[in-house]
């Protein structure tokens, strides 16, 4: 998993649980209907506003984004130069061996083997890529919408419980749940908004760039290879997609 989103999602509930915990009793913040209502009506809401598949697709991306590793973009370029060495040398059927551990460049690279058309990898790699990051950007209009929503729930939760207390006030047993509802509510839309919600739609739309750039260096690689232009050059070619600090000294 994805070291910063762990630390930072473990460490923001772990804060909050520590304040909960040195303030007093725990169960005093548990309160099921307060969780139906954020949790329940947040997820009812938000499968309004998509598809099935879009809804629970949005966990599927997340989940992969979170558990697979972007690769590396200079590894990738050292990868990509050392398939083209091997091309202008012994061909396009001596990558057959080769072992690719980033499984777009591996498509792209056994298109070649199979001597498909420069028109024909690029279409298909640039399609891939944009079902890609069509994807992520699905998943985190998905989660954005679960932020949303959720702070809103939560005040609709506070409202019912007012009113369960002002309709009430005879009985002043009903006051402490009524009232429980009513706070409990907003601050469980506060949290799945603030702290799940929010940085997972952020982290699924940086993820979308750095797959954008990745890919967007496997299918020039690709094509130059195709091309068979000097393996120099492709090095100098991709490392425009790097940083300025991390092109090196050649430029």
């Amino acid at each position: 998993m994805d070291l910063a989103t762990l630390l930072g999602m473990v460490g923001a509930i772990g804060i909050v649980l520590a304040a909960i915990l040195t303030g007093g009793s725990a169960i005093v913040f548990i309160n099921v209907p307060s969780i139906l209502i954020v949790l329940g009506g947040t997820v009812m809401v938000v499968m309004i506003k998509f598809s099935m598949g879009q809804f629970f697709g949005a966990f599927k991306v997340a989940g992969t984004a979170f558990i697979n590793k972007v690769s590396d973009p200079e590894e990738l370029i050292e990868k990509i130069v050392e398939l083209a060495n091997i091309a202008r040398k012994e061909g396009m059927l001596a990558l057959e061996n080769q072992d690719i551990d980033n499984d777009f460049l591996d498509e792209g690279v056994k298109m070649l083997i199979d001597g498909n058309s420069r028109e024909v990898v690029s279409t298909v790699l640039s399609k891939d890529m944009q079902q890609t990051i069509e994807r992520h950007s699905w998943g985190a209009k998905v989660f954005s919408a679960t932020a949303d929503v959720a702070p809103a729930m939560g005040m609709i939760g506070t409202l019912i419980g007012l009113v369960q207390m002002l309709s009430n006030m005879s009985d002043p047993k009903s006051i402490g749940p009524a009232m429980a509802v009513a706070l409990l509510t907003t601050l469980y839309g506060a949290m799945l908004a603030n702290m799940i919600a929010m940085p997972i739609a952020d982290k699924l739309t940086l993820r979308k760039a750095d797959e954008l750039r990745v890919r967007s260096m496997c299918i020039d690689g690709v094509l130059a290879i195709q091309e068979g232009q000097n393996p120099r050059i492709i090095e100098s070619m991709l490392k425009a997609y790097l940083e300025p600090d991390k092109r090196g000294s050649e430029e």
